[in-house]
C-alpha cells in the first residue's frame, strides 16, 4: 500500500511539473505571437521616435508629444470617430498620425474584414495604398484614380493609386480616413464644436423662382472679367497669354453661380420637370450626398477638355472651416428652367458625413489656367473663391438624443438572457438554502446535479459567455491601483449578476457556490469524472501529505498574476492563459493548437484526477477560497463520531475537503452535497446504521 501511494504522489508531483511547464509555454507563446490590442501600450507600437503617445482625450484620442514635451499633433483610431461599413459590412480601422498642421505623419492598417483582401488579393496590396497617404496633408484635395489627360500642374488635385479589383474598399478606407481625420482637426485643431450635421429638410415646401434665390443669397454668384484675370498674372511669365482678355479687358471671363440642390423647394425653383425626376431617382446619390449646381456663364467653363465624367472636376475645389471638401461630378445631364443664366451646368456631390454643412459659410472655387510656350508649355494657375450658404429653414438638424449610458445598453441588449439566468438562479439559491438535505437525498440527485451543470455549460457559459475569470480580478485590483473607473463591470451585466450572486453566497457557502454549481469549466471537468468512472478508468486519490501541498500552488498562481500587475503588465494577459477558460467556452476550443493542448490535457486529467485543475490550479478557485472567509456559518451538519471512529465521508469526499477529524476545509469545499447525502441517509451514515441496529459507536 505504501509503495503504491509513494508511486501515486510521484506521478501527481510529475502532473504538477507538467502543468507548471505547460504554463509557462503557453504565457511565453502568447506573449510573443499575440494579437495586438489598441490599448495605450498597442497604440504606442505605431509611434516612432521622436514622439511619444501623451493624454488620452476624449473619443479615444491620443495627443501626440514632440521631444520638447509639447503637444505635435494627435493619433487615433479611425473606427470610433468615422464606423463607415465596409464592403463585409464591418469598418475598416485605421490608425492615424497627425500634425497640428493637418499632415498625415503615418496611417497603418489596425484591422479590416474586407474579403478581396482577406482571401483573395492578400494584404501587400492594401498596405501599400495606406502608405501612400504618408506626408499628405488633410487640406490637400486627395482623390483616388489617375489623372486623365496631360493635366500637369494645372490639376489642383492629389491622385493616389487605387487597387484593380478593389475600388469599392480602397474607397471605403479613403472616406473613413478623411471623416475622423477631419473630425479630429474640427474638434482639435480649428477647435470647431461638435455641431448636429444639418441635412435637407424633404418636408419643407415653398414656391421659389430664381429671382428670389439670387435677391436671398440662396443662388450665389461670383463675377469675374478678363482685366481681373490679367491682373492676377501680371508681372509673371502668363502676364500675355490670353489675347482674348487684352482685347476685351471688361468683359466677362467667369460668371460663377452656386446653388445647393439638396432642399426640395430649392431644386423646383432651378430644374426643369424631368431633370427633377432625374435627379431624385439618382441611384447613385445616397441619402448622405448633398447635390450642387455649378453654373457658368462665362468664357471661362468649369472643367477641361480632359476631364472625364463621374470623377472630381479638375478645375473646382470646394473648402470648410479651412479643410477641403471632397466634390464628385453626379454624371447627370440636366436642362434648367428658363430664365436662368448659364451655358455650363453641372451637379456635384458632396457627403455630409466628411462634415460639410450646406448651412455654415464655405468657399467654392474655380481655378484659371494658362500656358507660356508651345515645347513643354509652364503652367500658370489662379483661384477664384466664391463664399456661399443657404438658409437654415431649408434644412434640419436632428440633435443627437442624450445618449443611453453604455451599461444600460448593455442590459437591454441581454435582457431576455438576464431574466433567465436571474430566474435560474432565483429557484437554485434557495433550494440549496433551505431545501440542501431533502435535495441531498432526492433519489436522482446526481441525475438533477448533473442538468444542473449541463445546463451552466450550454447556457451559462456557451451560450451566456459568463465563464468567470481572474481577468476580472485583477482588472479591479489594477484599476483600484490606478485610480481608474470600475466602470467596465457594467459592460457585462451577465457576469456581473454571477458575480453579485456569487459573492453574496460567499456569506452563506464559502467557495462551494460557485466552483461547485456555476463554474462552466469545473462542471465539463465533472462530466469527465464520471465519463472515466464510465470507463472504468483508475481514479487517483492523492494522498494526504502531497495533496496538502498541491491546494496551495493555486495561491502561489494567483499570487504571481497580481505580481505582474504591478511589475509587468504587458505580460499579464499571456499570463492569464493559465486558466483554459477562454479556450473551452469563449472560443470553442477553436484556437491555436497549444492553447488547445492544454485545455484536453486538463479535461482528460479530470478522468482520472478528480477537477485537479479546480483544486490545484485555478486562481480564480483561490480568490474564491479567500473570499469564502466571509463565510458565516457551518453549513454542512457533523456528529461528534464524525472522523473519530467514522471516516465514511471523509473516504468518500472526491475534493479531500474533510480533515481526518471529522471537520469540514470550507475552503477546498465544492458543495457537490455528497457528504450530506450520506449523513442524512441510515443506509449509509454508520452511526444511523447502527441506530437503525441498536447499537452505537
Amino acid at each position: 500500500m505504501e509503495e503504491i501511494q509513494q508511486g501515486t504522489g510521484n506521478f501527481v508531483r510529475a502532473l504538477a511539473r507538467l502543468v507548471v511547464c505547460a504554463v509557462v509555454a503557453i504565457t511565453f507563446a502568447v506573449s510573443s505571437g499575440s494579437a495586438l490590442e489598441l490599448d495605450r501600450e498597442g497604440a504606442s507600437q505605431y509611434i516612432q521616435p521622436p514622439y511619444q503617445l501623451g493624454e488620452l482625450l476624449d473619443g479615444g484620442i491620443y495627443e501626440l508629444i514632440n521631444l520638447d514635451g509639447r503637444v505635435a499633433g494627435y493619433a487615433f483610431e479611425t473606427q470610433p470617430l468615422a464606423p463607415l461599413p465596409g464592403f463585409s459590412g464591418a469598418p475598416i480601422n485605421l490608425f492615424v498620425i497627425l500634425t497640428l498642421e493637418g499632415r498625415l505623419i503615418d496611417v497603418d492598417i489596425v484591422s479590416h474584414n474586407e474579403p478581396i483582401f482577406v482571401s483573395g488579393l492578400g494584404e501587400a496590396p492594401f498596405q501599400d495604398f495606406i502608405a501612400q497617404y504618408k506626408g499628405y496633408s488633410i487640406t490637400d484635395s486627395l482623390v483616388i484614380g489617375v489623372p486623365y489627360g496631360d493635366q500637369g500642374s494645372g490639376s489642383s488635385l492629389v491622385y493616389l493609386d487605387g487597387v484593380t479589383k478593389a475600388t469599392a474598399s480602397v474607397r471605403i478606407a479613403h472616406e473613413t480616413l478623411l471623416a475622423a481625420a477631419l473630425k479630429v482637426a474640427r474638434e482639435k485643431i480649428e477647435g470647431i464644436g461638435g455641431r448636429a450635421a444639418a441635412e435637407p429638410n424633404l418636408e419643407y415646401t415653398e414656391a421659389l423662382t430664381w429671382e428670389q434665390l439670387v435677391e436671398e443669397g440662396i443662388a450665389g454668384r461670383r463675377v469675374v472679367t478678363n482685366r481681373e484675370v490679367d491682373d492676377a498674372f501680371a508681372e509673371t511669365i502668363w502676364a500675355d497669354d490670353d489675347p482674348i482678355a487684352k482685347d476685351e479687358p471688361d468683359a466677362v471671363y467667369l460668371d460663377l453661380w452656386v446653388v445647393d440642390l439638396g432642399p426640395p423647394s430649392v431644386a423646383e425653383a432651378i430644374l426643369e420637370p424631368d431633370s427633377l425626376r432625374q435627379l431624385r431617382n439618382f441611384r447613385e446619390l445616397s441619402p448622405e450626398d448633398e447635390p450642387i449646381l455649378v453654373i457658368d456663364a462665362g468664357r471661362h467653363g468649369l472643367v477641361t477638355e480632359e476631364f472625364v465624367r463621374n470623377t472630381s472636376p479638375d478645375l473646382i475645389t470646394a473648402s470648410q472651416d479651412g479643410l477641403p471638401i471632397s466634390l464628385r461630378d453626379a454624371d447627370l445631364d440636366i436642362e434648367l428652367r428658363e430664365g436662368i443664366p448659364g451655358e455650363y451646368a453641372m451637379i456635384l456631390r458632396t457627403d455630409r458625413r466628411l462634415g460639410f454643412d450646406p448651412t455654415s459659410e464655405w468657399s467654392l472655387s474655380v481655378r484659371a489656367v494658362r500656358e507660356h510656350g508651345s515645347f513643354r508649355p509652364e503652367i500658370g494657375t489662379v483661384d477664384f473663391a466664391l463664399a456661399h450658404k443657404t438658409d437654415e429653414r431649408f434644412f434640419i438638424r436632428d440633435e443627437p438624443p442624450e445618449p443611453v449610458p453604455v451599461w444600460r445598453q448593455a442590459m437591454d441588449a441581454r435582457a431576455g438572457d438576464l431574466i433567465v439566468l436571474a430566474g435560474g438562479l432565483a429557484m437554485l439559491v434557495p433550494l440549496l438554502l433551505l431545501g440542501q438535505s431533502r435535495l441531498a437525498g432526492f433519489r436522482y440527485f446526481t441525475v438533477f446535479r448533473l442538468a444542473i451543470l449541463a445546463g451552466v455549460i450550454g447556457f451559462v457559459g456557451w451560450w451566456g459567455q459568463g465563464q468567470l475569470s481572474i481577468a476580472t480580478v485583477l482588472g479591479v485590483v489594477r484599476g483600484m491601483f490606478e485610480g481608474q473607473s470600475l466602470a467596465f463591470l457594467l459592460y457585462d451585466p451577465f457576469s456581473l449578476l454571477i458575480w453579485g450572486v456569487v459573492v453574496l453566497t460567499f456569506i452563506i457557502w464559502g467557495r462551494g457556490f460557485f466552483c461547485g454549481w456555476m463554474c462552466p469549466f469545473g462542471a465539463m471537468q465533472e462530466f469527465m469524472h464520471h465519463a472515466g468512472r464510465l470507463l472504468r478508468l483508475p481514479q487517483i486519490r492523492v494522498p494526504d501529505r502531497i495533496d496538502r501541498w498541491l491546494v496551495k500552488f493555486k495561491y502561489v498562481v494567483l499570487a504571481s498574476l497580481v505580481a505582474l500587475v504591478f511589475v509587468a503588465p504587458a505580460y499579464l494577459d499571456a499570463a492569464i492563459e493559465v486558466e483554459p477558460f477562454k479556450t473551452a467556452v469563449t472560443t470553442f476550443f477553436v484556437r491555436e493548437w497549444y492553447f488547445v493542448a492544454y485545455c484536453v490535457g486538463l479535461l482528460l486529467l479530470s478522468m482520472v484526477v478528480f477537477k485537479g485543475f479546480c483544486r490545484y490550479v485555478c486562481p480564480l478557485g483561490a480568490v474564491m477560497a479567500i473570499g469564502g472567509f466571509l463565510r458565516l456559518r457551518d453549513w454542512i451538519p457533523r456528529r461528534d463520531v464524525c472522523g473519530s471512529p467514522c471516516q465514511l465521508c471523509r473516504v468518500k469526499c472526491n475534493y479531500n475537503a474533510i480533515k481526518p477529524a471529522g471537520g469540514i476545509r470550507y475552503d477546498e469545499c465544492f458543495q457537490c452535497l455528497d457528504c450530506v447525502t450520506i449523513h442524512d441517509d441510515d443506509t449509509q451514515c454508520v452511526p444511523l446504521v447502527l441506530a437503525k441496529r441498536g447499537r452505537q459507536l
